[in-house]
């Protein structure tokens, strides 16, 4: 059971928590917007450093350091269905919306604002001062799969968007049936066959390409790795030599840090600070905390979930939008503005919002 209120020391926890984001972003949001010490250029490369280094050593110190053996099977589960249903919701809602033509670069942006949340820094000190130590243990099983399933078919998603960009080929229209000569004819018939062909050997490519550039990414490497030597660690108690340890840790302890400074360089490079619009804030908003918790407590109930548990799964979906699909979108150039101003707002609203929940679930 839930405890009947958070005590002044435990927010005062979470604040400790809080502020190092804020201070990384006000940082180097002023670092571009009034001090003028980095440029547009130097600021993709930033992104570019963290997207390739401190993402891929974080997500290698997360999962390395969590007991696969121990997993909570209903949480999983729960987390895979809310996944799913949110991507199939906002591809159905998508179509819908474009009337007709699916564009997979929104349905990207709806899944990582309602679906991924900021777990690692403001979310287990959360949730720990409100159900106690085990549901910090959970939580950090939210992490892992972020890091090991989410994020990587996040990044799947991205490549495949990009690629389609690049190799889009349209279908040839129906040959005009009035009258034309059999000249004609026969010139459209061998154009219609060679972009039938044309597409057939994309769809062969596409895959190709996409796997190549997986398979060049350090995240994958990363996730692969970490996963490898947690099922060793815990199986058999081996531990990291120190110096390969320490190695790890002075590139993964600085990543969070890292996106959010590169998140706040985006922020001041936009020429407001809510980039997208108020419709679009209003509409991330509303995935973020209204549509995320309620995907995921329907998830929860239907795997069986209850108690604390079933509490911990809704208010954990209910934290603002994680820092690291910024910074892949960012990367690929799918909607950052977007993500950027979810994050933004998710962070000033994180207390309010997590407790509104707390206490809502406690009655």
């Amino acid at each position: 059971m839930g405890k009947a209120m958070v005590s002044p020391t435990e927010v005062y926890h979470v604040v400790e928590a809080l502020v190092p984001l804020y201070t990384a972003m006000i940082l180097a949001y002023a670092s571009v917007k009034w001090w003028k010490i980095f440029t547009i250029d130097q600021c993709s490369g930033i992104n570019k450093f963290v997207a390739r280094f401190s993402v891929p050593f974080l997500s290698f110190q997360v999962i390395a350091t969590n007991n696969i053996y121990k997993m909570n099977v209903k949480l999983i589960f729960a987390d895979l269905l809310q996944k799913i249903l949110a991507f199939i919701l906002l591809t159905l809602i998508t179509k819908l919306s474009y009337r007709g033509g699916l564009r997979l670069n929104w349905v990207l942006t709806g899944v990582s604002l309602s679906t991924l949340p900021n777990t690692l820094v403001l979310g287990i000190p959360l949730l720990r001062a409100m159900y106690g130590v085990e549901a910090a243990a959970w939580l950090s099983q939210i992490v892992v799969l972020q890091s090991l399933i989410w994020y990587n078919l996040l990044l799947l998603l991205f490549e495949l968007n990009a690629t389609r960009e690049v190799h889009h080929v349209t279908l040839p229209s129906a040959i005009n049936r009035e009258m034309v000569t059999i000249e004609e004819a026969a010139e459209k018939e061998e154009e219609s066959q060679d972009e039938v062909r044309s597409r057939t050997e994309m769809v062969v490519k596409v895959p190709l390409k996409i796997g190549r550039k997986l398979v060049r990414n350090p995240n994958t490497h990363a996730t692969l790795a970490g996963l490898i030597w947690s099922s060793i660690h815990f199986r058999y108690g081996v531990q990291l030599p120190e110096i390969v340890d320490r190695s790890i840790s002075i590139l993964s302890d600085g990543g969070l840090g890292m996106a959010v400074f590169s998140l706040g360089l985006f922020m001041a490079s936009q020429a407001k600070l809510l980039a997208c619009g108020t419709r679009n804030t209003l509409l991330a908003l509303a995935m973020k905390f209204v549509a995320g918790p309620a995907i995921m407590a329907g998830c929860s109930a239907a795997v069986g979930m209850h108690g604390t548990l079933l509490k911990v799964a809704i208010v954990q979906a209910a934290l603002p939008q994680g820092i690291v699909p910024f910074v892949f979108a960012k990367e690929y150039n799918i909607h950052p503005e977007i993500l950027s101003t979810g994050i933004f707002l998710g962070l000033l609203m994180a207390m309010p919002v997590a407790l509104a929940y707390y206490y809502v679930l406690s009655l």
